[in-house]
Formats: C-alpha cells, sequence, structure tokens
C-alpha cells in the first residue's frame, strides 16, 4: 500500500464469543502500512469529511471506500484446518469411514503432488478459490512433499493469503508409494521447509511453516519424538494435527500406542501440545482432555461439515463445551473432507451440529447463535492461530484483513432478497443463511485488495 485508506457505512464484527457488534455510520481508517489506525463510530455521511479534515494526511490523499446501503465491512474468514492437496477430490468418497477413505480417495490423489507442476496447477487454483470465498488466513496441511509444499507457500505469499503452510508427515500406516521413506527424510524434509519459509518471509508476516504430524496412526515414535524436538527448538512455530477424530481412528491409535490412555497424553509426551497447536475435529472429548487441552491452551480447529459427511458417524463435536470454558476454538473447511470449501456453510454446518448436540445433552448443550458461529469463522479462528492482536476484528492497531459484502450482486446469486425495512443486522443474517461468494465483493489482507 501507498496511501491511506477509509471506508465508511456499516460496520460488523465480534468482540467475543457471543458479542456481535454492529455499527451504522462506521468510518474507519487504515494507515499505509495496512493497519487500522481509527474505527469511529455514528459519523454521518454529510459529517464524513469534517472528521477526516483534522487529520492527516490530507483528505484528498486518501482512498476512499463508501458503502452503500445492503453492503457491509466484516472481518477476514479464518480456516483453521484445511487440506490444500484435497482441493480438487472434494465431494469424493463421502459417507465412507475415515481410514477406507484415506485408502482408496485421499491418498492416491495427494500421491499425485510428487508432480510439482501437478502441484502449482491444483494449488494456485486452491488459494484462488479460498481467497475468492472471503478466507483471509489458512492453516494448510499440505502433503507429504517438500517442493509442492514450498510452492502452496510461494502461491500463498504471492497472492496475499496470510497462511500456515506445513509439510505433511506421515511414515507408516499409508501406501508405500506415499511416506515418507525414513524419520530421517521426513524431518530434513521439514527442515528444508522450515527453511525455505523463512527465506521468503523472514519476519512470518504473511506465512509460517506449521509442524504437520498427519495424525500419530501415520506416524512412528521417533517421527513424532524429532518433530517435538523441533517444536521445542523453534517455539514460534504452530503445530497442526488431528485429535480424536473418529471412534475408528481414536480405537486404531490406542493399539498402535498402548501405554497411552488418550491423545492428549500422547501427543503431550511427544512435545507437540503447546498453545500453539491446532487440534482439527476433537469430536469425542474426556473430562480429562478438555482439562488438558484448557490448560496447555490449546486451540481447537471445528470441521462439522467433513464430521457429518466422513468418518462412520454423526460426530458432532462439543463446541458450547469449549465455549464454556473459554477453550480456543474455530471454524475449519477440511477441505477435501467435506463436500464445501466455504466458511459460509461451515458456519451453517455448525448451526446443524449444535441442534443435534442440543438433543443428545438432553438441552445441557444450547444450540449456537448466528454471532456464535460467526465468532468461531473470525475471531475465533484468529485465537485459535494465536493472531488475535492482528487479526480477528477491527480493533485499532489490528492490520486490516477484510471483506466487503454486498446484497446486490453483480452476478444474482440466492441470498435472501433485501427489503426495505431491513435493518443492517438483519440484512448480515441474510447473508451469513443464504449468501454465497457472489455477495462478497472485495477482500483485503492488511490492507492490500486481493479480490476485485
Amino acid at each position: 500500500m501507498t496511501s491511506s485508506q477509509v471506508f465508511h457505512g456499516t460496520v460488523i464484527h465480534s468482540l467475543g464469543p457471543d458479542q456481535l457488534e454492529v455499527i451504522e455510520n462506521g468510518l474507519i481508517i487504515i494507515g499505509p502500512d495496512g493497519a487500522i489506525s481509527d474505527l469511529a463510530k455514528s459519523i454521518p455521511r454529510e459529517l464524513f469529511q469534517q472528521h477526516l479534515s483534522s487529520r492527516k494526511p490530507a483528505i484528498e490523499d486518501y482512498e476512499i471506500h463508501y458503502l452503500e446501503r445492503g453492503d457491509f465491512l466484516i472481518p477476514g474468514f479464518v480456516d483453521t484446518h484445511n487440506h490444500a492437496p484435497q482441493w480438487a477430490q472434494r465431494g469424493l468418497g463421502q459417507s465412507m469411514h475415515i481410514l477406507d477413505w484415506l485408502d482408496k480417495v485421499t491418498f492416491p490423489n495427494e500421491a499425485r503432488f510428487r508432480d510439482p507442476e501437478y502441484a502449482r496447477r491444483v494449488y494456485s487454483s486452491c488459494v484462488d478459490g479460498f481467497l475468492q470465498q472471503g478466507v483471509t488466513t489458512a492453516s494448510y496441511y499440505g502433503s507429504m512433499h517438500a517442493e509442492a509444499t514450498k510452492i502452496l507457500a510461494d502461491l500463498c505469499l504471492e497472492k496475499g493469503q496470510r497462511a500456515f503452510v506445513g509439510k505433511c508427515n506421515m511414515n507408516r500406516n499409508a501406501p508405500d508409494y506415499y511416506r515418507d521413506a525414513t524419520v530421517e527424510s521426513s524431518l530434513k524434509d521439514t527442515e528444508d521447509c522450515i527453511a525455505h519459509i523463512r527465506a521468503i518471509d523472514p519476519e512470518g508476516h504473511f506465512i509460517k511453516h506449521v509442524l504437520t504430524p498427519r495424525f500419530a496412526i501415520t506416524c512412528e515414535d521417533a517421527l513424532l519424538a524429532g518433530l517435538g524436538e523441533i517444536a521445542k527448538a523453534n517455539p514460534d512455530l504452530p503445530i497442526q494435527t488431528h485429535f480424536n477424530e473418529a471412534e475408528q481412528e481414536m480405537s486404531f491409535t490406542k493399539t498402535l500406542f498402548p501405554s497411552f490412555e488418550n491423545e492428549a497424553d500422547l501427543y503431550e509426551h511427544f512435545g507437540l501440545l503447546t498453545k500453539r497447536s491446532i487440534l482439527a475435529h476433537c469430536c469425542y472429548m474426556s473430562e480429562y482432555e478438555l482439562e488438558r487441552v484448557k490448560d496447555i491452551e490449546c486451540g481447537v480447529a471445528h470441521c462439522p461439515i467433513s464430521n457429518m459427511t466422513v468418518g462412520g458417524g454423526f460426530m458432532a463435536a462439543p463446541v458450547r463445551e469449549f465455549l464454556r470454558r473459554d477453550i480456543r476454538v474455530g471454524l475449519g473447511t477440511d477441505s477435501g473432507g467435506g463436500f464445501s470449501s466455504s466458511i459460509l456453510d461451515a458456519m451453517r454446518q455448525a448451526l446443524v451440529a449444535s441442534n443435534a448436540r442440543e438433543v443428545m445433552s438432553q438441552g445441557q448443550d444450547k444450540v449456537l447463535s448466528i454471532a456464535e458461529v460467526f465468532y468461531l469463522a473470525t475471531l475465533g479462528g484468529a485465537r485459535v492461530c494465536c493472531l488475535e492482536d492482528r487479526v480477528g476484528n477491527f480493533a485499532v492497531g489490528k492490520e486490516f484483513d477484510a471483506l466487503i459484502v454486498s446484497s446486490k450482486s453483480r452476478r444474482p446469486g440466492v441470498m435472501t432478497m433485501v427489503e426495505g425495512e431491513d435493518t443492517p443486522q438483519t440484512i448480515f443474517e441474510k447473508f451469513i443463511m443464504t449468501g454465497d461468494d457472489r455477495n462478497i465483493k472485495q477482500v483485503f489482507v492488511r490492507g492490500r485488495s486481493v479480490k476485485d
């Protein structure tokens, strides 16, 4: 960015899990560094220029964006769990049990990423597709291939998406054609990817490597221990893995690691459970595991679509309990694990899952509200990624990751029509429940337009 920007109109963001702030006639000023320097409320259009006239730079040096009625500004979406290599397999293998789905659909697909040109083509489409849908931050699992993982990191930086990118570590219980040859080669490739990402983004401002043991089933003890040593030596690096995803997966894990009663103790033993850990799914949580995850301050990636379509059961994670205990939780699309790459769909399915959870808990776990699922998709996801001091809402000082949403799409969509008496909050709810990427008019990451 070379100039300051100012936005005037309706601004909507989360201040907490059940605190949705709707600001009419809001005014946000973004500095050349992409950070929010001011958020003013109740500034009528006729007083807009007067409010700016006392500031520097001069008003003519601002890039001004006026939001019309039916348009509003929201923070960018955060996808806390996403398999980038599965972009081209979305929708395949639905209703299969998790281990069968891996063997028959996923591993053959991911093996194709040994070809760098194939990786570049699919990953380019993947990053473009998520930016199109308003995902300004994503935590990506790559394939097991170091070269393809570097390509994914390069593309995220080039296209302007904030991302965690991880080489997937897996050296057992996978086909011979798709597994790390040795523990040593897996760790060496991981170190190579870490070095590459630090070289292209030395401050880690947009891209970070995320340590990515696929899950304990595909990692020998020595590999988990080696990744734990890398985590200890690099405390800035996030960590991601699958955790208590499905009963079939949990049972198999116990046969491989009989000395551990649960996955919390297993991952903690190997140094992979920290404040920077992102635990995907967490569908079945004992009281002990809830306490450990809370005490260690791990983040949970709730993936309601894949939980109900792949895995072997209707798996409604205890999201209300996570919120009740202030366990950090956000949303993940899980890419190929479900039928949709849309965070909007993930929000809607989170509502469905919470209805099921209310029945399962005999009313103890109340259904989530629209304000809460929006929090999961924005500020909650930022907290899971330990980025809440930089993104997630429009607090002054944070970086401007944002979407301009329009209820009057230039390409007619399926969003519920807006009527004359609709309030901004009503229009917002119609978008959350029925809108799609056609209503996302523009996307910004750190003040830079990455979709127009």
